[in-house]
């Protein structure tokens, strides 16, 4: 099945979602996030094409506690909406869902498989012949 592109307008959104949640994050507006000793990262954001839906993409400074994070930011989606709606010309504000961002983490587990001796290894033979 193909992947179907994203809009012009879904982009500009999911930039302007992403910006708003981390201006709120940065200056330490999100209560449910308090306490937690982490440094939060918004990746990427992925709105919907009808624009109901914004999925959210965060990385941590330490991975134990995504969790907790991610927790913390789930209790705190409505108060993102209510600022998105303040700041925003919006009709519906996306309901913003929020998910630890793997992307990283699995380019890393590439690039090791590619540097094992054993991939290595057949590289080397693929080359001989």
């Amino acid at each position: 099945m193909a992947v179907k592109e994203l809009s012009q307008r879904q982009l500009r959104v999911g930039q302007e979602i992403k910006r708003i949640i981390a201006e709120e994050i940065n200056f330490d507006r999100v209560r449910n996030l308090q306490g937690i000793d982490t440094l939060v990262t918004i990746m990427k954001t992925k709105v919907s094409p009808d624009l109901k839906y914004a999925d959210v993409f965060f990385v941590t400074s330490k991975p134990e506690f995504e969790s907790q994070v991610q927790e913390g930011l789930q209790l705190a989606a409505n108060h993102f909406r209510k600022v998105i709606a303040s700041k925003t010309l919006l009709r519906y504000v996306p309901e913003i869902r929020f998910f630890v961002d793997n992307t990283m983490a699995e380019a890393d587990k590439i690039e090791k498989l590619l540097h094992s001796p054993k991939v290595q290894q057949d590289l080397k033979k693929s080359d001989e012949a």
